[in-house]
């Protein structure tokens, strides 16, 4: 099943591309933008371990537009891939334009602590 972001994001021509094993963002660097995967699939890790690996519609980074503090993992190119990056004043219009991309965003993050107090 497609993730809602899909369709959302499918004709954006807004993407920034990465190759390869390319660092996107490091843990405790300042982060102003959160991603969207349109193509590849994008790694993240803490303190070396891959976390979870996001692919096409899936979103990672966004903690970056919840709170100032600094990025709490480190994202890298798994493949080549294209990625939508969205700052804070799109983020808070799709919030309020588009209420299942804000339901959609929670329960990635829910997902990702659950998992993160299973493996924990």
């Amino acid at each position: 099943m497609a993730e809602p972001t899909t369709d959302l994001f499918r004709n954006s021509k807004d993407f920034v591309s990465f190759s390869a094993s390319q660092t996107i963002f490091q843990k405790d660097e300042p982060g102003d933008v959160m991603y969207v995967v349109l193509e590849g699939a994008v790694e993240v890790l803490i303190d070396g371990k891959v976390i979870t690996t996001i692919g096409p519609g899936g979103l990672f980074g966004e903690l970056a537009l919840i709170d100032t503090r600094p990025r709490s993992a480190t994202a890298v190119a798994r493949t080549d891939c294209k990625l939508v990056p969205i700052g804070a004043k799109r983020f808070a219009f799709l919030v309020q334009q588009t209420p299942n991309f804000a339901l959609h965003v929670m329960r990635v993050m829910a997902d990702r602590l659950r998992h993160m107090d299973e493996v924990g």
